[in-house]
């Protein structure tokens, strides 16, 4: 006796096992009883028709059709997932040991250009590597791969205390999931606290002075002054390179061999002070008032202020013997009865200067421009082998 299996045309499940017996009409019938059809016809696993039967074998799988043509079981099954929604089965991941169990459709439907999407939208297509329990095989982090499998889920970004943005902005990063990287970028960067630029008071900078010993170096290169009340205070050696000094008061300020290199003094008042020795190269002063102030240190230490713009500055009456102000700017300047003994003015750019009443004695204005430069009353005379120009 010879036994088939038989499936409904165009599928491999429920299947039925009956034995051979009699005509092929005979087989006919008894497929119609066990599959619940109007069997009419016979197919081998190949598509062939079968109108003897004396071509089964034992053990044949045959396909029962209603009359329909054959219908590969493979291809209907693959078309079946596809209307029905293949996307829909379920997944589990291994990321970094830890197991994840989601369905295809969270991977690939909220965002399509994603390397998740790409390795899970079709079946074995990248061939990735699966454990003894079939979970799907990807060296990353579990901690920051969970917030981007929750955001595949409802879209929302949501991550636990003590987890870091970064990172999980990096794991959105590497699986290409671009929406979600740009929201981290925004989140991180309202996370930081703003850069706090607003300048030092008055009030800080004497407490800072205060705590600082005498002996010690205070350094306050590139700190934000701008409008600060520093008049009177006393601050010797203090390093100002590249600070915002701009519209300070300063008036009296104690300076003396301070490091003003490159600071910002536009504005600034410093009527009265006391700049011995100070460093103050190339800094901007430009509109400052710098009247009264006294330069000249008696041990000669001389005051360096060598390619300043000190445009529109008003400097009268101040002692400035030896100073140094080669190629520094002082156009429309006011330097009316200033003590320039000694001082170097060569390459100094005294258009419109006003220097009536200075004592110009030994100066050096070799190379100056002194367009427009007024010299009257001058205390001595000016050669003009100090002014080649």
């Amino acid at each position: 006796m010879r036994r088939v299996t038989l499936f409904v045309n165009g599928t491999s499940k429920n299947g039925k096992v009956v034995a051979v017996y009699g005509t092929l009409s005979d087989l006919l019938t008894v497929a119609s009883n066990k599959l619940g059809i109007r069997a009419c016809n016979l197919y081998n696993g190949k598509g062939g028709l079968i109108d003897d039967i004396a071509l089964i074998r034992d053990d044949d799988v045959l396909y029962v059709s209603e009359g329909d043509a054959f219908i590969d079981p493979q291809s209907q099954g693959k078309m079946s997932d596809d209307i029905s929604g293949s996307h829909t089965d379920w997944l589990t991941l291994n990321i970094g040991g830890r197991l994840f169990t989601t369905t295809r459709s969270t991977l690939v439907s909220k965002e399509p250009d994603s390397m998740l999407a790409h390795m899970f939208r079709e079946k074995d297509v990248w061939g990735n590597k699966q454990d003894e329990r079939g979970a799907y095989l990807i060296d990353r982090s579990p901690e920051y791969f969970e917030p981007i499998l929750n955001y595949l889920r409802h879209g929302q970004i949501i991550v636990n205390e003590g987890i870091n943005l970064l990172g999980v902005l990096e794991e959105a990063r590497f699986f290409g999931i671009e929406q979600m990287a740009e929201q981290l970028e925004v989140a991180i960067k309202n996370s930081h606290p703003p850069e706090d630029h607003s300048p030092l008071s008055r009030k800080e900078f004497v407490r800072f002075l205060l705590a600082t010993p005498t002996k010690s170096e205070l350094r306050c290169q590139g700190l934000n002054f701008s409008g600060a009340d520093l008049s009177r205070l006393d601050l010797r050696y203090i390093n100002f390179k590249m600070a915002n000094l701009s519209r300070c008061n300063l008036t009296y300020a104690n300076l003396c061999c301070s490091n003003l290199e490159r600071a910002d003094l536009s504005g600034a008042n410093l009527d009265g002070a006391n700049l011995q020795g100070v460093k103050m190269l190339c800094s901007n002063a430009e509109g400052a008032s710098l009247k009264g102030c006294n330069f000249e240190d008696p041990s000669g230490l001389k005051a360096n202020l060598e390619g300043a713009n000190l445009k529109g500055v008003d400097m009268e009456g101040s002692q400035m013997t030896g100073i140094n102000l080669r190629v520094a700017t002082l156009k429309n300047a006011k330097l009316k009865n200033c003590n320039l003994r000694g001082a170097t003015l060569a390459g100094t750019d005294l258009e419109n200067c006003d220097l009536s009443g200075c004592d110009l004695q030994e100066a050096n204005l070799r190379g100056s421009n002194v367009k427009g430069a007024i010299f009257e009353e001058m205390l001595t005379p000016l050669h003009m082998s100090q002014s080649v120009r």
